[in-house]
């Protein structure tokens, strides 16, 4: 049976994020096995010839969010969306916000009588540093928006089991399930191995570190500079990449040319997908810091290049990496953190086998077995609200 399934969601591209390469990922396998999808979000006023002639693309007019002008906030109306919608004659809505477009894409699943589908992408109470006044407050109400949003759908999706238990902590009781985003293991293999060295003039034995992700506190940068500082006054003959962009840049470069290693930082900037798997395929070894994962998506990329991956155990990443196998989990602890990358380099037969071992794992998250999961879980739901409906007491 082929669906059509309507996504809802408060960031897309041209904007670069977890959850719009999410969306990318699963709509390309989706739309390969016959099904229709449209997605429904914000106009980006400043990169308007980036979004023309998007087939199945519905814009909504927004304004720069203030605290991330590159990020934009949809106004969540449009006189031509009951239209659309009517025409298109959707199956499932499926959100991947609770606030602006995910709320309207709740209210439209209930005036049209179909499934509602939320994943959980991001823990939200771990970003309220970028409200200025009543932290602690803004975090319980996040907390509660967030639980009361996740009660109203018929099936709430998350990347990991430990986001699962952690929604049902904050009392979720709606039916989850577990189903990571999926990577396309073919798109990170290519025999460019030197294309970050050529493209930055690295010499081409020095062995490259990379994190990659937008350059902002909650995933925590300053740790990896840190760490690298002590790492490279071991191995001289390493470089830190550091892939994104993002607001903590400018004290991101303050903090490595303080502690000396400013030369030997790579801030290259947001790259493209083709060249993030160059840049993975250049690299060493995956570094990551971020404790406000719900999956960590860019680890299961560096694992599909065969990167061993050196990270702080922390929420998702804990189910992305498997210690000792094919990388490290650490306490946030940078004597802890820099050991593990210190036996990295230093053993390369260690090196091989965890390489080997990455990519081989990363199989098990590979785009084509994750959607058929994904088309599993829309076929119940939507059978569960059509049993309901059979059941449901008429009304006189």
């Amino acid at each position: 049976m082929s669906l059509k399934i309507g996504i809802f969601t408060d960031s897309y591209r041209p904007y670069t994020s977890g959850v719009v390469r999410s969306i990318e990922t699963f709509s390309e396998e989706l739309k390969a096995q016959g099904h229709e999808i449209f997605i429904f979000a914000p106009d980006y006023p400043n990169q308007h010839q980036q979004q023309l002639k998007e087939n199945g693309v519905f814009r909504f007019s927004s304004i720069p969010a203030p605290t991330n002008h590159d990020f934009a906030l949809a106004v969540p109306f449009s006189i031509r969306l009951r239209p659309t919608l009517k025409k298109i004659g959707l199956d499932v809505i499926h959100v991947h916000s609770p606030f602006l477009l995910g709320r309207l894409g709740a209210r439209c699943a209930k005036k049209l009588n179909i499934p509602l589908v939320f994943t959980f992408h991001t823990l939200y109470d771990q970003y309220v540093h970028y409200v200025p006044i009543g932290q602690n407050i803004t975090k319980e109400i996040t907390k509660k928006f967030c639980t009361d949003f996740c009660n109203h759908c018929d099936l709430v999706i998350v990347p990991t089991d430990i986001i699962g238990e952690h929604l049902q902590k904050w009392g979720v009781n709606t039916e989850i399930k577990t189903l990571p985003t999926g990577i396309n293991i073919s798109s990170f293999k290519t025999n460019e191995k030197n294309w970050l060295h050529q493209k930055f003039n690295i010499d081409s034995d020095e062995k490259l570190l990379i994190s990659v992700g937008r350059l902002a506190k909650e995933k925590n940068f300053s740790f990896i500079v840190k760490s690298f500082a002590d790492i490279n006054a071991a191995f001289q003959n390493t470089r830190l990449i550091l892939v994104g962009g993002g607001p903590e840049k400018d004290a991101l470069v303050t903090l490595a040319d303080r502690l000396g290693i400013l030369e030997k930082v790579i801030f290259t900037g947001t790259l493209s997908k083709e060249e993030m798997a160059k840049a993975y395929n250049s690299a060493h070894i995956f570094v990551f810091a971020s404790v406000t994962e719900t999956q960590g998506l860019v680890v299961g990329e560096a694992k599909a290049a065969g990167l061993p991956t050196v990270a702080v155990k922390a929420f998702g990443i804990s189910e992305m990496v498997v210690h000792g196998v094919d990388g490290f989990l650490t306490e946030l602890d940078t004597d802890q953190f820099v050991n593990k990358v210190k036996l990295l380099l230093g053993d390369e037969n260690l090196h091989y086998t965890m390489s080997q071992n990455a990519i081989m794992n990363a199989e098990s998250i590979s785009s084509q077995h994750c959607t058929k999961k994904l088309l599993q879980n829309y076929y119940y739901v939507m059978e569960k609200c059509n049993k309901n409906k059979l059941i449901a007491p008429k009304t006189s």
